[in-house]
C-alpha cells in the first residue's frame, strides 16, 4: 500500500490545507510542507529499502517491480488499480516529493492571497504527478496525466504574473490537446490488442507484444509521442513553455521546469520504445535532428533573452532536448545520460527559478538590464547564482556536466554529425551563462541597489540543492544502480516486443 499512500498524502495534505486555510495561512503552508515532507520520507524509505536489490526477468515478464500493487478497478472493460515503481520510477518520485518541499518554502512569502486553495493545488499537481511515475494500466496513467492539468493550470492564471491568463490558457490547450492525441492511441492499441487477442485490457505488461500492422504501430506511437513531445517540451512543440514559465508563481516554475516536463521524458522512455520498438527505430533519425535543433535554438534563444525569467525558461528547450537524443539513440549510454539529464536539469534549473523568485520580490523586476552589479550587495545569492548558472552550462563536477557526456557518447555510437552539433549547442550555452554572470552578478551597480542577501529560510533551501547537484557530479553511481534494472527492463521490453511483432 506504500504506493497508494504516495498518491493519498499529497490528495489528503491538499484538502486539508484547504479546509484549514480560513484558520490563518500558516495553517495551510505547515499542512502543505508536512504532507510533501511524510511523502519524502517514504520515497527515501523505498530507496533505501531497494538498494542493491537484484531484480530477475522471466520470459513472460520481461519487466521487474521493486513495489506492486494490482486491484481490480473496472474489470468488465479490462481496467484495474495497478500501480507500480521500479527503479525509473523511484527516482522520480524522490525527485517530486524533494522539490515539492522546496516549492512551498519558497511561496511562504511569495503567497499572500487565497493561500489554502494555492497549496490544494500545488500538492494535486505533485499527486497527479506521482501517479503518472507509478501507474501501469494505461487508463490510470492517463487519469493521472489530465489531473496534473487543471490544477497547474490554476497556479499560473491566479498567482501568476501579468499575463497569466494568457499563459494559463496557451498551456492548457497545448498540453490538452496533447493528451487527447495519447487517449486516442491508448484507445486504439486497447481496441486492436483485444480484436487480436480476445482479451481486451489496459494493462502495459500485456500490451507488451501486440500484434499490429506497421502502419497501424506508427500511427498509434504518434498519438502517445506527440502528448510526450509537447510536454518534454520537444521543438517545434514548445512555444507554451517560456509564456508559462515567465508567468507562473515561483513554484509553479519549480514544478513545471522539474517535474512536469520530466513526465513527457518519463512517457517517451516508458512506452514508445517498448510498446513500438520498430517504429520508434524508424522514427529515431528524425527526432535526434529536431532534438539538436532544440538544443542550439533554445540556447540561442535563451542567450537573446531581457526577461531573466524567460532566460533560464528557454535553457531548459535547450536541456531537454539532451534527454530526447538520449532516449532516441535507445543504448545504454544514451539512455543513462538522459535520466541523469532529467534529475540534474530538475535540481538546477529548479534552483534559477527560485533564485529569480528571490531577487523579484526584492526589485520587483526580472529585467536583465536593471540588474548587474549584484555581487556587491548580495554576496551570497549571487555566489549560488553563479555555482547553478555554472551547473546549466554543464560545467564539470555538477550534475549537467556527467548527464551530457553521457548522452554525447551514445549519440556518437548513433551518429557522428549529430554528436558534433548536440556539442556546439553545449558551447553556445556558454554564452547565455556568461552573459547572464556579467550582466546579473558583476559590472556597475547602475541602480544603487542595496538588497538584502539570503536569509535563514532562503539559505534552508538552496543547501540542499546545491548539495544535490554537487553529489550528482561528482558520485553519480547510486543513482546508476538504482536506475540499472529499469533500464534492462526496458530495453528487455523492446526486445521481446520486436520479436512478437516480427512472428506476427
Amino acid at each position: 500500500m506504500i504506493l497508494v499512500w504516495l498518491i493519498l498524502i499529497p490528495l489528503i495534505g491538499g484538502l486539508l490545507a484547504w479546509a484549514f486555510g480560513r484558520d490563518g495561512k500558516n495553517t495551510s503552508r505547515w499542512i502543505s510542507l508536512i504532507a510533501v515532507g511524510l511523502g519524502f520520507i517514504l520515497s527515501i524509505v523505498l530507496w533505501v529499502r531497494n538498494a542493491g536489490r537484484v531484480m530477475t526477468f522471466s520470459a513472460d515478464r520481461p519487466v521487474a517491480w521493486l513495489e506492486e500493487i494490482n486491484l481490480p478497478w473496472i474489470p468488465r472493460f479490462g481496467i484495474t488499480f495497478h500501480l507500480a515503481m521500479d527503479g525509473l520510477s523511484l527516482l522520480l518520485i524522490v525527485l517530486t516529493f524533494f522539490l515539492g518541499i522546496l516549492s512551498v518554502l519558497a511561496s511562504w512569502r511569495e503567497i499572500q492571497e487565497r493561500v489554502g486553495f494555492f497549496h490544494f493545488n500545488l500538492l494535486w499537481v505533485l499527486s497527479g504527478i506521482v501517479g503518472v511515475f507509478v501507474a501501469v494500466d494505461l487508463f490510470l496513467f492517463y487519469f493521472a496525466w489530465e489531473l496534473m492539468l487543471i490544477p497547474m493550470t490554476f497556479l499560473i492564471a491566479i498567482w501568476g504574473h501579468e499575463r497569466r491568463i494568457y499563459a494559463a490558457i496557451k498551456f492548457f490547450i497545448f498540453t490538452h490537446i496533447g493528451g487527447l492525441l495519447m487517449l486516442i492511441a491508448i484507445i486504439a492499441l486497447y481496441l486492436i490488442h483485444g480484436r487480436t487477442t480476445g482479451h481486451y485490457t489496459f494493462a502495459y505488461e500485456e500490451l507488451l507484444g501486440t500484434s499490429m500492422r506497421p502502419e497501424t504501430a506508427r500511427w498509434i506511437m504518434l498519438g502517445f509521442f506527440a502528448s510526450f513531445a509537447v510536454k518534454l517540451p520537444m521543438f517545434p512543440f514548445h512555444t507554451w513553455l517560456p509564456d508559462a514559465h515567465t508567468e507562473a508563481p515561483t513554484a509553479g516554475s519549480v514544478i513545471l521546469a522539474g517535474l512536469l516536463l520530466k513526465t513527457g521524458a518519463y512517457g517517451l522512455l516508458r512506452f514508445i520504445f517498448p510498446l513500438f520498438p520498430q517504429a520508434a527505430r524508424e522514427a529515431a533519425p528524425y527526432i535526434m535532428v529536431l532534438a539538436v535543433i532544440g538544443i542550439i535554438y533554445g540556447a540561442f534563444l535563451a542567450f537573446s533573452q531581457t526577461d531573466l525569467k524567460r532566460l533560464v525558461a528557454y535553457t531548459s528547450v535547450s536541456h531537454l532536448g539532451f534527454v530526447l537524443l538520449g532516449v532516441f539513440a535507445w543504448n545504454e549510454l544514451g539512455i543513462q545520460g538522459a535520466v541523469m539529464e532529467m534529475l540534474a536539469h530538475g535540481i538546477s534549473t529548479g534552483a534559477l527559478f527560485i533564485l529569480v523568485g528571490q531577487i523579484q520580490e526584492r526589485t520587483h523586476t526580472r529585467e536583465i538590464d536593471r540588474m548587474g552589479g549584484l555581487w556587491s550587495t548580495m554576496p551570497r545569492w549571487s555566489g549560488v547564482g553563479f555555482l547553478f548558472t555554472m551547473a546549466a552550462i554543464g560545467l564539470p563536477g555538477l550534475g549537467n556536466f556527467i548527464a551530457e557526456v553521457l548522452v554525447l557518447l551514445g549519440t556518437y555510437r548513433v551518429s557522428v554529425a549529430l554528436t558534433v552539433w548536440a556539442a556546439v549547442g553545449i558551447l553556445v550555452g556558454t554564452f547565455y551563462g556568461m552573459r547572464l554572470v556579467q550582466k546579473v552578478f558583476h559590472g556597475p551597480n547602475r541602480n544603487g541597489w542595496t538588497l538584502p542577501d539570503l536569509g535563514r529560510r532562503e539559505i534552508l533551501i538552496l543547501v540542499p540543492l546545491i548539495l544535490t547537484i554537487v553529489w550528482l557530479g561528482i558520485y553519480p553511481q547510486p543513482v546508476f544502480e538504482t536506475f540499472q534494472t529499469a533500464m534492462e527492463g526496458l530495453q528487455r521490453a523492446a526486445g521481446q516486443t520486436a520479436v512478437a511483432l516480427g512472428r506476427g
